[in-house]
């Protein structure tokens, strides 16, 4: 006789909650994990939780440079005045610190914080590279105000630095609305270079013009419009005669068709010459 087939065991049915208990499980779940976070805080505030953390996180990095996530290599982008040596200490990282322990967003507001550094970019590039990239500040001019000295960059932000002889060379911009506007006339008397190297100051008068000070003793007076025009000018005639080699007190410029003269007490009995201006851009 053959055997009768064998038939295959109906499957079998999931049992679906009943919907009282779908409903409770939609509250008790979320509520036991909030119950565990909350549990996990109140534990981390106590010395032992603390201290299971640390341990935890101690371990993990061990764990992280047994694997070689070390930092072997320190890369640095757009160093040019700030210190290597202060670089290292802002990081807190040298060759062999797990990679995993230097915080890129720590050692950003480490970098910011710097004289010199304006902005500040760090990456860890797995598995040993710290990428450091710097935006550094450039000094402008010193700004002379309220009795005080301070370097100011292009943006007329202040660099704090004490010691300022090492910038002796370095304009001077005075006025208490000097700051704001000394990149723009400072970017004006480059288009002059000869005589921009004799600048020694440059005084904000009223909110609207400057005053320049030419080798410490002569002071040109630049017009509030198109101060660019006159002082091609002046460069002009310092190039054709010499003028600011004569015994002058100040050269005014304010006005549109002529160049006024003071002379020293010295020569004052000498008339002072009136010569036409008539520079590009203004009235005749």
């Amino acid at each position: 006789m053959r055997a009768a087939a064998r038939r295959a065991p109906p499957p079998r049915r999931r049992r679906r909650l009943a919907p009282a208990a779908r409903r409770a499980a939609m509250w008790v779940i979320p509520l036991m994990l909030v119950a565990g976070g909350y549990a996990g805080f109140l534990l981390s505030r106590l010395p032992i939780g603390q201290a299971i953390g640390s341990a935890a996180a101690d371990g993990a990095l061990a764990a992280s440079a047994a694997l070689g996530l070390v930092v072997t290599d320190i890369e640095v982008e757009g160093r040019e005045t700030t210190d290597a040596a202060t670089i290292m200490a802002a990081l807190q990282a040298d060759r062999g610190t797990p990679i995993l322990a230097v915080s890129p967003s720590r050692a950003k507001a480490q970098l910011e914080s710097l004289a010199w550094v304006r902005s500040a970019a760090i990456e860890r590039r797995l598995p040993g590279t710290l990428w450091v990239r710097l935006v550094e500040r450039h000094p402008l001019a010193v700004w002379q105000h309220g009795g005080t000295q301070e370097l100011i960059d292009r943006e007329g932000e202040v660099i704090p630095v004490r010691d300022l002889s090492r910038f002796a060379r370095v304009p001077t911009v005075v006025g208490e609305d000097a700051a704001r506007h000394a990149a723009k006339l400072i970017d004006m008397l480059a288009h002059e270079p000869e005589l921009a190297a004799r600048v020694s100051a440059a005084i904000r008068v009223d909110g609207r013009r400057w005053n320049l000070r030419i080798d410490n003793a002569i002071d040109v007076l630049l017009p509030e419009e198109n101060p660019a025009a006159a002082w091609t000018h002046l460069a002009t005639l310092e190039r054709d005669s010499s003028l600011l080699k004569r015994d002058l007190q100040a050269v005014d410029l304010r006005l549109p068709d002529r160049v006024v003269l003071r002379v020293n007490a010295a020569a004052a009995s000498q008339t002072a010459p009136v010569k036409k201006l008539r520079p590009a851009g203004r009235a005749t």
